[in-house]
Parts: structure tokens; C-alpha cells; sequence
């Protein structure tokens, strides 16, 4: 056993039904490192780290913390050793506040009775002033933002004294200066309290930046680690992917038509009862892509939804195709042309009890291929079209009759992403998040998809929390603060720092029409 080792896994075997996720792999974590963890969607990277968490059992090897050996796969061990996790999709109790889920299994007590709720706040306040992640410790989880969230969870598991802290897509959410800000605070963490860390990412940019050392994994092998300043970023993604990866910026849009999208003064309020888009006026014509930046939480998934009937409009004009949408459903406003790729997969994106074909057929019950087949289970044109939609996006399923909720957080990306994209007479697209937790392969994929679609003359409005992808393959952007338009930019005449720094509210704020 290395004594600068935090972690040490020996020949890790994990085998689901039908899938040898991770393939004998052996891998050590140095103490007081950043160390980053990256492969494609399925290749094993978050299936490895449960094992070290304690959610998976490993089918043969061994796994050793601080030099002692695992000696039973339960997250309440693994945490009592030091380990802790923040997962890609949040395990918080949405109707708690921030300090309840904070403090959750380790709650303070009066008198050794009680749940002591000051002290709780004050804990709360003491780890966001000691960490720098700001939140809110008496909001209730339900009503704050992804980004948000995701801060709970990290302060949730600093609170239950983390030495080894997992971070699966920890940046998926924040802006360019926000990521500045997080990875500050992980070079404190580890340079003054020790820790170490481990993130799990597809962008290889921060890799480069905030890494000491990088592992790459393939198809549920361990194919290569490296000091990060030993490497290239474009070296990073060919082992990845096993083959050469373009991820250069392309050409824009010089062909645009009519307005398909027109909004006029839109007025939307969320839950609760606030005003969060405010009197907003945009266009988006045929064979553009049109940017939407943001912090989580300014009102662009309200946006979204009140375009596609999700949310009701309170006052303003959508249009679609010339057709107003106001009072229509879903449905309706499907049946006008349009897709939607929504931001959160799992609430809205799929059905996850339901099987992979289901949420492959959601949308197409009434299409001539499928409608009598339905009644049969397993007709030769269900599985035929499932089958080849299957391999074209690459969604990757023990079978077409698994519950989707059970795949990779990619794979059910890409499942929504193949559905939205397979209805023929979409000409107007809106896709959220788009690439959130998938692979610089699928990345790659998706984009080339959207760029397609724009060719055949689709107009896509395109809401992202990364401004990476904004840059790759927006035409224009615009930027969004506290429910309006503060800034719109051709993509080749700004850069990152300044459509940050109007996300942030810092510059703009004056709404207009573009």
C-alpha cells in the first residue's frame, strides 16, 4: 500500500446484467490531489466512484481508503471512513430547507431531543462563510435553482466531514466566473484542509485547468493516466473516444429566413407566485441558432416552458409559425412544429419507470407506423424503429425493454435528444441543456445533430448553462438576468468574460427586441 495514497482500487470488476461496466481496473488516488476522471457516457467513470461511495459492489477486486480496505459496500461506511459524494442528479429533499438538508442524519438536538433549528441556520451559515458557496440556509430546496442545489450538496457533504470529496459534473451549472469562483475554493480545500478530490467531467478545458492528474476510461477500462501538464486536451478526448475528435468552433448561419419564433413583451411568474420573465422580446428565425445564457434561475426555463405550454403566458405574445400559443397545451403546440429538448431529463425528458421503447415512441402513438403495431407488444415496426434510432443516437441499454430511469444520465440525455430530433415535421426547436453530463463523443454528436437541423432550416432556440457550447454553435446570443434581456451579441464579435459578466447582471439591463 503507497502511504500517499487516499484511494487505491485493485482490479474493480463490476458487472450488471448484460453489462461489464467497469473491467478489472486499477487506480490510485494521491493524497491532497485534484484528481480528474473522465471517458465517455457508460465507460465506467460514476459506476467506479459508487464502488468507492459504497452504492456498488464490486464483482471481484478491492477497494482501499487511507490504507484500510473496504470491508462492506454501504454509503454510511464509506462516509464514516471520509468519503463523500455529490452525484450528478441531487439527492436532496425538495419540501426541506437548505439547513434541514444540510443537516439531515447529523441533526442537532436540544436537550438531546429535539431538532434545534437555530443551530442548524448557524452551522448552515459557518460552512457557507468557511467554503464560500453561497446560499440561502432557510430556502426551501424545491424553489432554488440547479445551481443552487448543487451547492447544497457539496456543503452537505464538507458537513459530514468529507476527506475524499466526489464531484460528478460539478461545473454543469455555473458560468465561467462562477467556475473561477468553485475552483478557488477546491484549491483551498485541498491546499489548507487536506482534501482530496475527485471530479468526474466532460470538460476538458477545466480538467487542463484544475487537475493535477487525469484517468481516462473506455468502455470499462482504465486506458491511461496522466499529469495534466503532461497533456494535451485534444489527447485527453482521442483516448477518450479511441479516434480523432473536432470540437473547433464552426461556421455560422449566413442563410437565415422569416421569423419562426416571435415574441412580443412576454410576462411569465414561476410557482410561487413571482415575477420572473419580464416583459422579454426575442425573435428566432429559420436556420439560426439563437443562444439563450444565463445563471440557473433568471428565468430561462420558465421561458422554455411558456413557449411550449409547459407554463401558463400571463401576458405578451408567442407565436409560432404565425400561430399565437397562448391557451394552448403541449400538444397543440407540438402538433404546430415544434420539439423540446427539456432541461431537466429526468422530471420532464422521460418517463423512468417506463421501458427505453416507450419514451423512444412518446409523441408517435397516432403515427400510421405504429398505431395498429401497438397492440402487439413486440411488432416487427416497433422494434425495427427502436432498434435503428437506438444505434443512430447511440443510446446504450442492457435491451429496449429496460426501465429508462436506469441508464447513465448521457444515455437518457441522448434518449431525449433522439426523440425530439425523430418527429420530421419539427421545424422549430427547443432544447435545453442539451449536452449537460454527456461525453465530449456525444457532444460531439449532439452539436453535429443541431447543426443539421438548422441546415434543413429549423429555428432553434438554444438555453445552456455552458458558454463553451454557446460559442461553438450559436449564431447569436443573447443573455438573461433576473428575467430579462440585458445583452445580445454576434457569437464571433464577444467572448466568454463579457457575456459572463452580463449573465451576472454586472453590465446591460436594458430589455429590448432583437
Amino acid at each position: 500500500m503507497d502511504e500517499r495514497a487516499a484511494v487505491e482500487f485493485r482490479n474493480i470488476s463490476v458487472r450488471f446484467p448484460g453489462v461489464l461496466a467497469n473491467d478489472s481496473v486499477s487506480l490510485t488516488v494521491k493524497r491532497g490531489e485534484i484528481f480528474a476522471l473522465v471517458g465517455e457516457n457508460g465507460a465506467g467513470k460514476t459506476t467506479l466512484m459508487k464502488v468507492l461511495y459504497g452504492m456498488n459492489r464490486p464483482t471481484q477486486g478491492e477497494v482501499f481508503v487511507f490504507g484500510s480496505r473496504l470491508e462492506k459496500y454501504d454509503p454510511a461506511y464509506s462516509i464514516s471512513l471520509g468519503v463523500g459524494m455529490v452525484h450528478q442528479h441531487f439527492m436532496l429533499v425538495p419540501s426541506f430547507t437548505v439547513a434541514q438538508n444540510i443537516v439531515l442524519g447529523r441533526e442537532p438536538k436540544k436537550s438531546g431531543v429535539f431538532y434545534d433549528k437555530r443551530a442548524a441556520e448557524r452551522i448552515t451559515h459557518e460552512l457557507i462563510k468557511a467554503y464560500g458557496l453561497e446560499v440561502d440556509a432557510n430556502a426551501v430546496v424545491a424553489d432554488l435553482s440547479v445551481g443552487a442545489q448543487q451547492r447544497v450538496e457539496i456543503l452537505k457533504t464538507l458537513y459530514r466531514g468529507a476527506d475524499i470529496l466526489v464531484l460528478d459534473e460539478p461545473t454543469a451549472v455555473l458560468t465561467p466566473n462562477e467556475t473561477k469562483e468553485f475552483f478557488d475554493v477546491l484549491r483551498g480545500i485541498v491546499s489548507e484542509k487536506g482534501v482530496t478530490v475527485i471530479i468526474i467531467t466532460h470538460k476538458l478545458n477545466e480538467v487542463m485547468e484544475i487537475s493535477d492528474r487525469v484517468g481516462v476510461m473506455r468502455a470499462g477500462k482504465l486506458v491511461g493516466v496522466c499529469n495534466t501538464n503532461e497533456v494535451t486536451s485534444q489527447q485527453l478526448a482521442s483516448m477518450m473516444v479511441g479516434r480523432e475528435v473536432l470540437l473547433d468552433a464552426v461556421e455560422r448561419s449566413t442563410t437565415v429566413g422569416e421569423p419562426r419564433v416571435v415574441i412580443k413583451d412576454l410576462n411569465v411568474y414561476d410557482d410561487r407566485g413571482l415575477h420572473v420573465v419580464k416583459g422579454l422580446s426575442l425573435s428566432v428565425r429559420a436556420g439560426e441558432i439563437l443562444g439563450v445564457a444565463g445563471v440557473e434561475g433568471n428565468g430561462q426555463s420558465e421561458l422554455a416552458e411558456a413557449i411550449t405550454g409547459l407554463r401558463k403566458i400571463a401576458s405578451g405574445v408567442v407565436s409560432i409559425n404565425g400561430v399565437s400559443v397562448s391557451g394552448l397545451g403541449p400538444g397543440e403546440i407540438r402538433a404546430l412544429g415544434v420539439s423540446h429538448v427539456p432541461e431537466d431529463r429526468l422530471r420532464t425528458g422521460v418517463s423512468a419507470p417506463a421501458s427505453v421503447a416507450d419514451n423512444l415512441l412518446a409523441g408517435k402513438q397516432r403515427d400510421n407506423r405504429f398505431a395498429r403495431a401497438r397492440i402487439h407488444r413486440r411488432s416487427a415496426s416497433i422494434s425495427r424503429y427502436v432498434d435503428e434510432v437506438k444505434t443512430q443516437f447511440d443510446i446504450r441499454a442492457a435491451g429496449s425493454d429496460v426501465a429508462a430511469g436506469s441508464l447513465s444520465g448521457g444515455n437518457i440525455q441522448k434518449l431525449v435528444v433522439a426523440r425530439e430530433f425523430s418527429f420530421e415535421h419539427a421545424n422549430v426547436l427547443v432544447i435545453c441543456q442539451p449536452t449537460r453530463g454527456v461525453d465530449i463523443g456525444a457532444m460531439e454528436y449532439i452539436h453535429s445533430l443541431i447543426l443539421a437541423k438548422r441546415s434543413d432550416g429549423c429555428a432553434i432556440l438554444l438555453i445552456s448553462a455552458d458558454l463553451d457550447e454557446l460559442f461553438r454553435i450559436s449564431d447569436r446570443i443573447v443573455t438573461m438576468y433576473e428575467g430579462e434581456l440585458t445583452g445580445e451579441f454576434v457569437t464571433g464579435e464577444t467572448n466568454h468574460y463579457e457575456v459572463g459578466a452580463y449573465m451576472a447582471g454586472a453590465i446591460g439591463g436594458v430589455n429590448h427586441d432583437v
